[in-house]
C-alpha cells in the first residue's frame, strides 16, 4: 500500500506538474492522474517525460476517475464510451491501472431489478475495454443510510451488493473501491475485508467521521481527516487491507470543509501529516 494524492478529494484543483510538488511537499507516496489533463499534455509531451518525472520524484501512479457517464441516457453513455479505449490506452502507457467510480445507491425511475441489469450491461463494456488495456475498474458503493435512504427505489450500498454485481457482470478485472467512510457507514465488519482476496479491491479511500454522531445519521459530505476522531476504526481497517495483500493507493478523502478554507499547500501538508499517523499506527 501506498500514500495517495488525489486532489480532488480534498477540495482543490492544480495542474499536474504542480500537483506532483504538492504530493512531495506533504509526503505522499503517489498521486492519481486526470485523464483529461494529461490528454493535452501529450500533446507536448510525451508518456515517457511524465513517467521520468514521476520516478525522479520517487512517486507512484494511483488512479484516474472513470471518464464514462453511465448513469445517464444511452446517448451520452456511448459518446462516453467512444472514447474510452484512446483514454485508456493513454494511461496504460503511462503505467496507471487503476481506473474508480461510485454507485449512486437509490434511483428515483428505476426499481433495484431494472436498475441492477443496466448496471451490469453498462459496466460490463466499460470493464471490457479497460481489460484490453490492462486496467481494473473498482466500483464504490454508498454506505451512509442518509444517502440510500432517500430515494424512491434503494440500490447498492454494501459490500455484498458490488460483489453481487461483479459476479453477474462476469469481468475478472473488476473489483471494490473500499471507502473506509462508506465501510463503516454500511455496517461492515473488519473480518468481511478479510474474506477478500487482494485483487477485490482495486482502490481505497480514508477518513474519520465526526463524533456524536449515530452511524445512521452520518451525511456523506460531512467528513474529517484520517484518524481525527477515531470515531472509524482506520487502522483495523489498514491491517485489514494489508492482511489480505492489497498493495494499491490509499487516498484521503476527507471532504472536510475547515480544509477548504486553507491554502492549497497547507491543506496538503496536514492531510499528509494525519495518514503518516495513522500509518504509522497501523505499523505500515
Amino acid at each position: 500500500m501506498f500514500r495517495n494524492l488525489n486532489l480532488g478529494a480534498l477540495g482543490f484543483k492544480a495542474p499536474f506538474h504542480e500537483a506532483v510538488e504538492l504530493a512531495i511537499k506533504g509526503g505522499f507516496q503517489g498521486i492519481d492522474i486526470d485523464i483529461f489533463e494529461i490528454e493535452n499534455i501529450l500533446q507536448t509531451q510525451s508518456a515517457n517525460d511524465i513517467k521520468e518525472t514521476l520516478k525522479r520524484k520517487n512517486l507512484k501512479m494511483g488512479g484516474w476517475g472513470l471518464p464514462v457517464n453511465f448513469r445517464k441516457d444511452d446517448e451520452t453513455f456511448q459518446k462516453d464510451l467512444d472514447k474510452l479505449p484512446h483514454q485508456a490506452k493513454i494511461a496504460s502507457s503511462l503505467g496507471c491501472f487503476r481506473v474508480f467510480t461510485w454507485l449512486m445507491p437509490f434511483s428515483d425511475t428505476l426499481p433495484y431489478k431494472e436498475n441492477f441489469d443496466l448496471h451490469v450491461s453498462r459496466l460490463r463494456e466499460i470493464a471490457k475495454i479497460l481489460e484490453d488495456y490492462g486496467c481494473a475498474l473498482g466500483l464504490e458503493f454508498v454506505g451512509p443510510k442518509t444517502s440510500w435512504a432517500r430515494g424512491k427505489y434503494e440500490f447498492i450500498h454494501t459490500i455484498d451488493g458490488v460483489l453481487k454485481l461483479r459476479k453477474a457482470m462476469k469481468n475478472e478485472n473488476v473489483g471494490l473501491l473500499l471507502d473506509c467512510w462508506h465501510w463503516y457507514t454500511s455496517h461492515a465488519t473488519i473480518d468481511q475485508i478479510r474474506q477478500l482476496k487482494s485483487n477485490d479491491v482495486v482502490y481505497v479511500h480514508v477518513n474519520d467521521a465526526p463524533s456524536g454522531i449515530p452511524v445512521d445519521e452520518q451525511v456523506d459530505s460531512i467528513r474529517r481527516l484520517p484518524g481525527e476522531t477515531g470515531v472509524i476504526n482506520i487502522v483495523g481497517f489498514l491491517n485489514a487491507l494489508k492482511e489480505i495483500g492489497y498493495n494499491g493507493p490509499v487516498t484521503p478523502e476527507p471532504f472536510d470543509k475547515s480544509l477548504r478554507e486553507m491554502s492549497i499547500e497547507k491543506a496538503v501538508k496536514k492531510t499528509g501529516d494525519a495518514i503518516k499517523k495513522v500509518w504509522a499506527q497501523a505499523k505500515i
